[in-house]
C-alpha cells in the first residue's frame, strides 16, 4: 500500500563547487555559455580553495570531498537566509543528508601509502573519520548545530538523486521541517582514475559527448552540491525566497547487472513514471530533462529508450541534456550537481545545452539541445526532470517546478496549483 504524503516541499537555497568553478551561479551560466571545465581529461575543481571556507587544522581534519560539500553548503545555507548560530528552526528539526560514492579515497591512498613506506610513516588517528562515507554529513551537522536525523546515503552514482529524495520523504513525513541535502565526490586519485580506466568506462579521448555518435565514455570529474529543503508551510512563514518546489520522486531498481543497465530501460522508466505520479503530472507536461547522459555507450541509449517508453510521440519535442557534457562525470554527486544546475537554468528560462553533440546514432533522435535556448512558459512554472542512474541499477527521477521570474512576496507551494489553473 501506497503511504500517502502530505505537504509541499521547497528549495530556498543551492549551492554548488564544480570545475566550472566555485557557486551555483558560475556553474549554470558557463553552462549555458557552452563553456567547459573538462581540462587533460579530467574535471578538477582547480578554482575552489578550502582555505575559504575552512580552517587550516579543520582542513587537515577533513577529506577533500568533505572540503568540497562545506563549499556547497555554506552557499546553499547563504541563500537561505541561515548563517553560523542563526537556524530559523529548532535544531532538533533539521536534518542532514550528505551521500557520496566513494567517500574519502585520497585520505584511504595516502595511508595506505604510509603503511607501505619503507620508513613506515605513522599512520593518522584521523584516517577513519576522514575517509568513512558519513563524514561530509557529520561535519557539516557539527559545523551548522544540526540536531535532527543525519546521515550518508550511498548508491554509486544515483547517491545524489538519493539524498534529495530522501530529503523530500524525511519533511513530507513530518520527520523534519527542513534539510540540508547534498552530495561530494573527489575521487580524481591515481586508485580512483584507475579502477574506472581498468573496466574501460573512461573516455580514452578525454572527451564528454552524451548521446553523440562518437561517445567513448566518460570523464571523471570532482564536486559537490548542496540544497536547503523546507516545508512550503514553514518556508512561507518565515519569510523564506522560494527557489523551486520539489514535486515528484521516484526510485525504482533494475535488478539486471552490477554495472550495465537494463537495455530495455524498464526500471529507469518506471522511475520516471513514478515521479510524475507521485507529481500528479502528465508527459506532457513536462517542458525539459536533464538527462543522466554519461556519454557512455549502453547508458545514452538505455536512458533514450526509457524516455521513449514513457514519453510517446511526445519524446521527440522535449528538450534533452547533459550537464555532463562540460563538468564530466561526478560520480555520486551527479545527480544532486545536476538537479541544482538544473533549478539555475530554468530560473533564467534556458534549457541547457550539450555541449559538443553533433552526430546521431540511428534510435538515439531526441532533441538533445547542442545549444543553449530558451524555453517557452506562457506564465507557467516550468517543470522538469533530473534522472540519475548508478551502477547497481538504482535508478531516480526527480520532479521539479521552477518559476522563470521569482519575487519575494511569492508564496511557497504554489507552482503546482499555478501550473494546474493556467492548464
Amino acid at each position: 500500500m501506497r503511504v500517502v504524503m502530505s505537504g509541499q516541499v521547497v528549495i530556498t537555497g543551492t549551492g554548488a563547487v564544480t570545475s566550472l568553478g566555485v557557486g551555483s551561479d558560475t556553474l549554470v551560466e558557463r553552462w549555458i555559455a557552452g563553456e567547459s571545465g573538462i581540462k587533460d581529461s579530467r574535471s578538477e575543481c582547480l578554482s575552489f580553495d578550502p582555505h575559504s571556507v575552512l580552517g587550516r587544522k579543520e582542513m587537515r581534519r577533513a577529506d577533500r570531498f568533505t572540503h568540497l560539500a562545506v563549499g556547497a553548503a555554506d552557499e546553499a545555507l547563504a541563500e537561505a537566509g541561515w548563517g553560523k548560530g542563526s537556524i530559523p528552526y529548532d535544531a532538533e528539526r533539521v536534518a542532514c543528508i550528505v551521500g557520496t560514492g566513494v567517500g574519502g579515497m585520497s585520505t584511504l591512498e595516502t595511508q595506505i601509502s604510509n603503511v607501505i613506506a619503507p620508513d613506515h610513516k605513522t599512520m593518522s588517528p584521523m584516517t577513519v573519520p576522514m575517509m568513512m562515507s558519513n563524514s561530509a554529513a557529520g561535519y557539516l551537522a557539527l559545523r551548522y548545530g544540526l540536531r535532527g536525523p543525519s546521515f550518508s546515503v550511498g548508491s554509486a552514482c544515483a547517491t545524489g538523486g538519493h539524498a534529495l529524495g530522501m530529503a523530500v520523504r524525511m519533511i513530507q513525513c513530518g520527520e523534519a521541517d527542513a534539510v540540508l541535502a547534498g552530495a561530494s565526490e573527489a575521487a580524481l586519485t591515481p586508485l580512483g582514475l584507475g579502477c574506472f580506466r581498468a573496466m574501460e568506462a573512461l573516455s580514452p579521448t578525454g572527451r564528454s559527448l552524451p548521446f553523440d555518435a562518437r561517445r567513448d565514455g566518460f570523464v571523471m570529474g570532482e564536486g559537490a552540491g548542496a540544497v536547503v529543503l523546507e516545508s512550503a508551510s514553514h518556508a512561507q512563514a518565515r519569510g523564506a525566497h522560494v527557489i523551486a518546489e520539489i514535486l515528484g520522486y521516484g526510485t525504482t531498481t533494475d535488478a539486471h547487472h552490477i554495472t550495465a543497465p537494463d537495455p530495455e530501460a524498464r526500471g529507469a522508466a518506471r522511475a520516471i513514471e513514478i515521479a510524475l505520479e507521485d507529481a500528479s503530472l502528465m508527459p506532457e507536461d513536462v517542458d525539459y530533462i536533464n538527462a543522466h547522459g554519461t556519454a557512455t555507450e549502453l547508458n545514452d541509449r538505455s536512458e533514450t529508450i526509457a524516455i521513449k517508453r514513457v514519453f510517446g510521440e511526445y519524446a521527440a519535442r522535449v528538450p534533452v541534456s547533459s550537464t555532463k557534457s562540460v563538468i564530466g562525470h561526478l560520480l555520486g554527486a551527479a545527480g544532486l550537481v545536476e538537479a541544482v544546475a538544473t533549478v539555475g537554468a530554468l530560473r533564467r528560462g534556458i534549457a541547457g545545452p550539450t555541449v559538443g553533440y553533433e552526430q546521431q546514432e540511428e534510435g538515439m533522435d531526441l532533441d538533445y539541445v547542442p545549444v543553449a535556448r530558451t524555453l517557452p512558459h506562457n506564465g507557467k512554472p516550468v517543470i522538469a526532470l533530473s534522472n540519475a542512474f548508478g551502477f547497481g541499477g538504482h535508478n531516480v527521477v526527480v520532479c521539479l517546478a521552477v518559476a522563470m521570474e521569482q519575487s519575494a512576496t511569492r508564496e511557497p507551494g504554489s507552482a503546482r496549483a499555478e501550473r494546474e489553473a493556467a492548464a
